[in-house]
C-alpha cells in the first residue's frame, strides 16, 4: 500500500515529490491515466468530488460504491493493481444541499461520508465552510466543529480507519470551478493557516478524535494559483514562501493545491517544492481530452465516411439547447459565450459529453475512424509533434496518448519520474 505519510516527511525534509491528484468523471479520460499508470506503475490518485458523485448519483449518475466499482473495472482492465490507486473524495460536505437548512444539509452530508468511506475511498476532503440555507458566513470554528462532525462518521463507517487520509482547510475556489473571471488572488496568511489548524485541533479534541487527528496529512490554502475562463494566474513562490515555511512549525503536514490545472509545469515543480504535496487537477484533463475529440473530428471531415458523426455541430447545438452547465458562468454577446463553451479554461463543456446524443456522435466518429485506413500524414496534420513511424492512428490511441500529455507532465513535476 502507498504511503502517502512517509511521502510527506519525505517532501518536508527537501526531497521535491507530490502527488498529482486526478479529479475526473470521463471515462476516457480515466482509462488514459489508468494506462499510463499501468505502464510506469506509479501511486495514482484518482478523485471524486461531491458533486460528481453522491448518493443522490450527483451530475455522473453515480454513487459513492458506483464509482468506486467502476474505476476497479477499468483499472483491473488495465492490469493496474488497486492497491497502487488511491481513491480520494474531494469537498466531502454539504455543498450539494447548500440552498437546504443547514440540518437537514449536514445530515445528508454524513450520509455522503458514510457511503464513501464505506465503498472504500481512503482520502477524505473534509468540507464544511458552505453557508445553508442562507445562515450568515461561518467562522473558523464552526467550520472546524462542522469538518470534525463529518470526520467521527468516516472513522465509524470505514471498514479500517487507520487507512483513511484526511484533507482539511478550505481556501479554494467552490467545487465546478468560477462563476467569473478572477482579478485578484491573496495567498493565504500564515495567521489564517493557524486558524485553521487550531479550530480543527480543538474540535477534534472535543470529540476525542485523537486518532482521526494523527491522519490529518494535508490543509488546503491558497497559494496563488487559480484559472478562470481565459486567463491563469501562474505560481509565484515569493508571496507563498511565509505559508511555505509555516507548514514545517506543524508535524507531520503538508499543502495542498487545488485549482493547479493549466500552470506551467516548472511553477507545478515549485508548489512541489514549496511543500504543496497534493497538485490537484481536473478541468485540464477534459480539455486535452476535448482538443483530441475535436482533432479527430477534423480527421474525419478529410476521410469524409458515408455516415460521418456530425460531432462539432451536435455538441454546438446541444450545448445551446441545455445551457444549464453554463449559462451562470459565461457572458458576453453569443459570439463571446460561443467561443468560451468550447474554448475556456473552464472547460465547461466537460459535462455535456455524457448527453445521449453527443454520445452517440462520439461512438460514431470513433467507429468512422476505426474502420478508415488514416494514414499518418492526416495524423500529423491534426496532432503535431509525434513520431514518424511510431504515430498512432487507433482514435482511442490518439485520445489516451493527448490526455497523458497532462498526466506526465504532473508526474514529472511530482518528481516521480
Amino acid at each position: 500500500m502507498i504511503d502517502i505519510k512517509s511521502m510527506i516527511e519525505a517532501n518536508r525534509n527537501g526531497e521535491a515529490k507530490g502527488l498529482p491528484c486526478f479529479c475526473t468523471a470521463n471515462e476516457h479520460v480515466i482509462r488514459a491515466i489508468l494506462q499510463d499508470a499501468a505502464r510506469t506503475g506509479l501511486p495514482t490518485v484518482i478523485e471524486a468530488t461531491c458533486n460528481q458523485v453522491n448518493q443522490d448519483g450527483g451530475y455522473t449518475g453515480m454513487t459513492p460504491a458506483d464509482y468506486f466499482s467502476w474505476i476497479g473495472e477499468m483499472a483491473a482492465e488495465a492490469g493496474v493493481p488497486m492497491d497502487q490507486i488511491i481513491m480520494g473524495g474531494d469537498h466531502l460536505g454539504p455543498n450539494p444541499w447548500r440552498k437546504e437548512a443547514a440540518d437537514t444539509a449536514m445530515e445528508k452530508a454524513r450520509e455522503l461520508v458514510r457511503l464513501y468511506v464505506s465503498a472504500g475511498f481512503r482520502k477524505i476532503h473534509l468540507d464544511a465552510s458552505m453557508q445553508l440555507g442562507g445562515e450568515p458566513p461561518l467562522s473558523f470554528a464552526q467550520i472546524a466543529e462542522r469538518a470534525a462532525d463529518l470526520c467521527t462518521v468516516a472513522e465509524e463507517h470505514a471498514p479500517d480507519p487507520d487507512k483513511l487520509v484526511y484533507i482539511i482547510g478550505t481556501e479554494v475556489p467552490i467545487p465546478g470551478g468560477e462563476t467569473k473571471e478572477p482579478d485578484a488572488l491573496d495567498v493565504t496568511s500564515v495567521p489564517r493557516f493557524k486558524d485553521t489548524i487550531e479550530t480543527h485541533r480543538e474540535a477534534f479534541a472535543k470529540r476525542g478524535l485523537d486518532a482521526a487527528w494523527s491522519r490529518i496529512v494535508s490543509v488546503v490554502t491558497q497559494p496563488g494559483v487559480d484559472f478562470g475562463h481565459t486567463s491563469v494566474f501562474t505560481f509565484d513562490p515569493a508571496p507563498a514562501k511565509p505559508l511555505a515555511e509555516a507548514i514545517l512549525t506543524e508535524p507531520a503536514i503538508s499543502y495542498e493545491a487545488h485549482s493547479t490545472d493549466y500552470q506551467p509545469t516548472e511553477a507545478l515543480a515549485q508548489l512541489v517544492e514549496n511543500h504543496f504535496f497534493f497538485l490537484k487537477v481536473g478541468p485540464e484533463l477534459t480539455f486535452r481530452f476535448r482538443e483530441a475529440v475535436f482533432a479527430l473530428a477534423e480527421i474525419e471531415a478529410q476521410i469524409a465516411p458515408e455516415k460521418p458523426s456530425g460531432l462539432k455541430s451536435i455538441v454546438k447545438r446541444r450545448m445551446a439547447e441545455n445551457d444549464g452547465y453554463w449559462r451562470d458562468y459565461y457572458h458576453g454577446s453569443e459570439s463571446e459565450t460561443a467561443l468560451l463553451r468550447i474554448f475556456s479554461y473552464s472547460d465547461r463543456i466537460r459535462y455535456y459529453w455524457t448527453d445521449p446524443e453527443i454520445a452517440e456522435a462520439l461512438d460514431t466518429l470513433i467507429a468512422n475512424l476505426k474502420g478508415a485506413e488514416v494514414s499518418e500524414t492526416i495524423v500529423s496534420q491534426y496532432f503535431t509533434g509525434l513520431e514518424f513511424g511510431g504515430m498512432p492512428t487507433d482514435p482511442d490511441a490518439l485520445i489516451s496518448g493527448h490526455v497523458q500529455r497532462c498526466v506526465q507532465r504532473y508526474n514529472e513535476a511530482a518528481g516521480l519520474v
